[in-house]
């Protein structure tokens, strides 16, 4: 509960490395379990593209480096 709270403050926020389809949900759990991803790794459960179901534009405009920073590594 406590990390969720900092995120929604904006005090922490997650790397994301990765972000599958949810029919390549497969492949994301042998990613992970082989280790080859940096950071945080998505799944795309309900939305059709990234960037849907953003609540705070601005507040993850301030950190989308930081959050990007493992992507293509």
């Amino acid at each position: 509960w406590e990390a969720n709270r900092l995120v929604a403050k904006g005090k922490i926020h997650p790397t994301l490395s990765r972000v599958y389809a949810l029919h390549d949900t497969g492949q994301a759990a042998h990613d992970v379990h082989r280790n080859t991803h940096q950071g945080k790794v998505g799944v795309l459960c309900l939305a059709p593209e990234e960037g849907l179901g953003i609540h705070d534009e601005e507040l993850r405009a301030q950190h989308i480096d930081a959050i990007n920073r493992f992507r293509n590594v």
